[in-house]
């Protein structure tokens, strides 16, 4: 074999992996911007369900295909500081009418079921935005949203609504650490 010709299968080889990594590369953005989506979980707003330091796996594309619902789990630009995502659980829908009472949620005259996500003894207590004992509506194409760790979230009670169009996407799957995998799951 003479050095020519190892020098082409070298290019070869080189022309070959350059592409593999340019196609690996652009099926990684078209996923990463219109289909999938990480993020980190950061801090104890959503314990007991989500830890701090966990990825989740967040689908982009549900949104536009099939609607929220009650106990979806969301990530979205946060209202006080639009550079930072935030994840919470989606307890009221367009149209909901909320009221916070003795602990409680009730939502259009109903004491809320949350036995799915919370235990038995959690209590939620009004915020800025929603005081104990008043009731709001929400809004057209906006959804009331809560962490699960009541009393270190700062949530839908301090803020106000999340309009549909700072919702990033519905989250799916916790992905990191490998020993904590499993499907995020929302009201039965």
């Amino acid at each position: 074999m003479s050095i020519m010709s190892l020098i082409r299968k070298l290019y070869y080889i080189a022309l070959d992996l350059l592409e593999t990594f340019v196609i690996a590369g652009a099926i990684f953005v078209v996923i990463y911007a219109f289909l999938f989506r990480l993020f980190l979980v950061n801090g104890d707003s959503m314990l007991p369900n989500f830890h701090n330091g966990e990825y989740i796996v967040t689908n982009l594309i549900t949104l536009r295909l099939n609607p929220l619902k009650r106990g979806d789990v969301v990530v979205f630009q946060a209202p006080p500081n639009l550079e930072k995502d935030y994840i919470k659980r989606v307890i009221g829908l367009p149209g909901d009418r909320i009221i916070i009472k003795d602990g409680n949620i009730y939502l259009n005259g109903e004491l809320l079921d949350e036995k799915t996500y919370l235990a038995a003894d959690s209590k939620t207590y009004g915020e800025q935005f929603l005081r104990d004992g008043q009731e709001v509506t929400v809004p057209s194409n906006n959804y009331f949203v809560l962490g699960d760790n009541r009393r270190y979230s700062s949530d839908s009670r301090d803020w106000g609504f999340v309009s549909f169009d700072k919702i990033i996407g519905k989250s799916f799957i916790v992905a990191w650490p490998p020993t904590e995998i499993r499907i995020v799951s929302g009201m039965k």
